[in-house]
């Protein structure tokens, strides 16, 4: 008789658990711990395939949101350097400008004008030119046919313009209108106000007429534009009436002025 050997048995019983399954399987006897065992898994299953939804949706989340803070970062970016453009050109457009009308109002064969910008505003004028683009003391500065002041400091890349409204500022003027001529000397006063002094009260001067340089000083031409009557001051006890001027534009907004390079 031959002895099995311990590979053989084992061989023949995996063969007679395979065909047991099989007998069982054909009778769907598997069927009902099959459904247990789903009804345990697949909450399970479930529940794992929702949280991997969640977590998917959290680092979406997160990585479109840092996305979207780069994109917004460039997009500022982007935005202050377009403003910042804008500004550059705004400001070359507003010196072409002034380039343009000062050359439609003053006849360059007449003045030389250097233009220079000013970079400071407080008792004085400053502009960023000096003694090395040529510039001397007492030189005048105008803005189209609008006499600003003259220089009165300087040095090798500025200089500082004397106002008509500094307390030191005295330039004989007159008015002109259809009612005739009136002459006096344009004064200044603290802060922006002009007094026109010394007119004669049988001069007629009104509300609303300019006031032009007279052309005495050495320094200025005649008939640049210094300002605009306010208001007539006048006391029939005093030899002479005064009228209260103001400048025709705001010093503070110019971005060029010109000197006059004789």
């Amino acid at each position: 008789m031959i002895k099995s050997t311990p590979h053989l048995q084992l061989f023949l019983i995996l063969v007679l658990f395979s065909l047991v399954i099989l007998l069982l399987d054909s009778f769907r006897l598997f069927a009902i711990p099959q459904r247990m065992v789903s009804f345990v898994t697949n909450p399970i299953s479930f529940g794992i395939y929702r949280s991997y939804q969640n977590i998917d949706r959290q680092f979406y989340f997160i990585f479109s949101a840092r996305e979207a803070g780069q994109q917004n970062l460039a997009l500022k970016e982007q935005i202050g350097q377009l403003l910042s453009e804008n500004a550059s050109l705004r400001k070359e457009l507003a010196e072409s400008k002034a380039l343009l009308t000062q050359q439609e109002s003053i006849d360059r064969r007449t003045y030389n004008l250097l233009p220079a910008r000013p970079i400071g505003l407080g008792r004085y004028l400053k502009i960023d030119q000096g003694l090395n683009a040529g510039l001397n003391l007492g030189q005048p500065v105008i803005f189209k046919d609008n006499y600003i002041g003259k220089i009165i400091q300087i040095n090798q890349n500025s200089s500082n313009i004397e106002l008509l409204s500094d307390p030191d500022s005295k330039v004989a003027a007159f008015t002109q209108s259809l009612e005739g001529k009136a002459k006096g000397v344009l004064l200044g006063q603290f802060g922006t106000e002009l007094i026109l002094d010394k007119i004669l009260h049988e001069e007629p001067v009104k509300i609303g007429d300019l006031v032009y340089s007279e052309g005495t000083e050495s320094f200025i031409p005649r008939g640049l534009i210094l300002g605009q009557v306010t208001q007539i001051l006048e006391n029939e006890n005093e030899v002479f009436k005064q009228a209260k001027v103001k400048y025709v534009f705001d010093i503070g907004d110019l971005e060029l002025v010109f000197v006059i390079n004789q």
